[in-house]
């Protein structure tokens, strides 16, 4: 067991508190100290219902948010690498509902009614949204590999022009919000021809609002662009966003097209691998964040529920015990700006801890002010010394919960092997070219540094540093690197350089300004003929000793 539960930061203490693990220690906080607040000051009807224990202990989930026609359920069939019921695909708005692509050991379909009853799935609150939504609502089962390290959601085609003007019958906007504070992943996508953001969009943008860590945006279809239009439609791309998100941080985004067909334009097939491989890290690393994202929600949800907490006890002290109770309450939802700068002052709460105040000017108009609770400070308390004592427990129980036992990352479908064989990324370029040839491939080009080498006056065979130096410089690589190349070609770290050495390091600045990373250790295959060991050599001379 772990050293800290003997005290009052976690494990047993003196609730009688026990966690095993740390997903059964952010639900029994929850339970115990943030649920009694909520259900106190009717958090879960102005905010977000209850959690439950599926919502602890569910896959990490990726949520997937775009025009129709923007690839979103062919990219989930670019990563599962095969179809899944459901699965539909077309130029037209083709996915009119939410289907969660969920592992389960038999393929086939759960429809929204029956799904949102089932206690292991983390949707039994959708229920609220109505037969509207839940008719609109399936979750896909197959045995994939992908599906057993994360699940996916994938959600009806944002509509623009006239379409979008057609009532759902649910609140959109409401479910997406929903969806984001619950999964781990928010990818936007969008097509690069079809950059526009309709209204409907930028609603359900706005709906990620405090998500803003969770979103990643990816430009599809990139490849039926050349060069010069990919530049502008990206430069496109982020000022359209930038209307809407409005932080000061840059989002990701990620070029590429993800499905399996031929690229049209392969002149920047290149950087449409390296961009594929670093949407697949990110992904792959969501079930080894899983557990700090789920604290990290649960402290952004306790941070709310006092701020409310403040509100409502706030609106309850300032209401007239008899007479005049409607034109008050009137008054304070006007006033209600003017009330959070109070409370921000009074309880030393950050501005951005606050609800939006449109929202809640809404929201209040459908409730009693006299029959809201007064301020029960033990509430309010119990959840500060939560955040102050046993959050930096969990921390720690995280942390030895991974050492000991890493979460395992994402695998199978299009993520197996993407990083191995000779279709890898990288593969046989730049530091790794030659790797699986039998020549030495700094000898293609020896001939033209045996010239410059022989021009620097080698006494012995051999250049030092100083004159050496002058001709590495010419390449206008910082001092930095150069020291690095230095060691990396001075094999015998004599501070000299022979003419094998002096054409490594020309290769090695080669290999640089060709924009690829140097690596820490010479690779074997670079090691130049005269410096490898002879292994057999070596071999005998160690038996003629003994």
């Amino acid at each position: 067991m772990f050293s800290w539960v003997n005290n009052e930061q976690g494990g047993r203490n003196k609730d009688g508190e026990m966690y095993q693990t740390v997903t059964e220690g952010l639900q029994q906080l929850y339970t115990k100290k943030i649920l009694p607040l909520e259900e106190t000051y009717l958090f879960h009807d102005f905010h977000s219902p209850a959690l439950e224990a599926a919502d602890f202990q569910s896959k990490p989930m990726v949520l997937l948010v775009g025009q129709y026609s923007t690839g979103k359920t062919t990219f989930i069939r670019y990563l599962l690498e095969q179809d899944f019921p459901g699965m539909r695909i077309g130029p037209e708005p083709t996915t009119d509902g939410f289907i969660a692509v969920m592992y389960g050991e038999n393929e086939g379909v759960v429809p929204g009614n029956a799904l949102v009853v089932d206690p292991k799935k983390p949707f039994r609150k959708l229920n609220a949204f109505g037969n509207s939504f839940l008719n609109r609502l399936i979750c896909s089962q197959i045995p994939n590999q992908v599906l057993r390290g994360i699940s996916i959601i994938d959600t009806p085609g944002i509509l623009s022009g006239e379409k979008q003007r057609i009532s759902r019958g649910y609140d959109f906007s409401e479910v997406l919000r929903w969806f984001g504070e619950r999964v781990d992943r928010i990818i936007l996508l969008f097509d690069a021809h079809k950059l526009d953001i309709s209204d409907e969009f930028s609603e359900a943008i706005k709906a990620f609002r405090g998500q803003d860590d969770k979103i990643r945006v990816v430009l599809n279809k990139a490849d039926q662009v050349d060069s010069q239009q990919l530049m502008r439609v990206y430069g496109a791309l982020m000022w359209s966003l930038g209307k809407v998100i409005n932080t000061p941080e840059v989002v990701r985004v990620y070029l590429g097209s993800f499905w399996s067909k031929p690229l049209r334009n392969t002149e920047n097939r290149r950087l449409f691998e390296a961009e594929t491989q670093d949407l697949f890290k990110d992904i792959q690393g969501l079930p080894r964040n899983a557990a700090l994202r789920k604290l990290n929600d649960l402290i952004k949800r306790a941070r709310l529920a006092k701020v409310h907490a403040y509100i409502i006890s706030y609106l309850k002290k300032e209401m007239p015990s008899l007479f005049g109770k409607e034109k008050k309450k009137e008054e304070l939802i006007m006033r209600l700006p003017e009330i959070y700068t109070i409370l921000q002052r009074e309880h030393h709460i950050s501005a951005g801890d606050f609800p939006n105040v449109v929202k809640m000017q809404e929201q209040l108009q459908h409730y009693d002010f006299s029959k809201f609770p007064s301020l029960k400070m033990k509430l309010i308390e119990s959840v500060d010394k939560m955040l102050a004592n046993k959050i930096s427990g969990l921390m720690t129980m995280i942390r030895d919960e991974e050492s000991k036992a890493p979460p395992a990352m994402v695998s199978g479908g299009a993520f197996e092997g993407s990083q191995d064989g000779p279709f890898g990324q990288g593969y046989g370029e730049g530091i790794s070219a030659g790797s699986d040839c039998d020549d030495w491939i700094v000898s293609h080009d020896k001939h033209k540094y045996d010239e410059i080498f022989y021009s620097l006056n080698p006494i012995n065979g051999k250049i030092s540093g100083v004159n050496a130096k002058k001709e590495m410089m010419s390449s206008r690589l910082p001092n930095t690197v150069l020291g690095k190349i230095w060691k990396l070609a001075d094999c015998d770290k004599d501070g000299m350089l022979d003419d094998e050495e002096f054409a490594l390091a020309q290769h090695l600045i080669k290999v640089k300004l060709e924009g690829y990373e140097l690596p820490t250790e010479l690779p074997q295959h670079l090691v130049p003929p005269a410096h490898r060991k002879n292994e057999v050599a070596d071999i005998l001379y160690n038996h003629d000793a003994d």
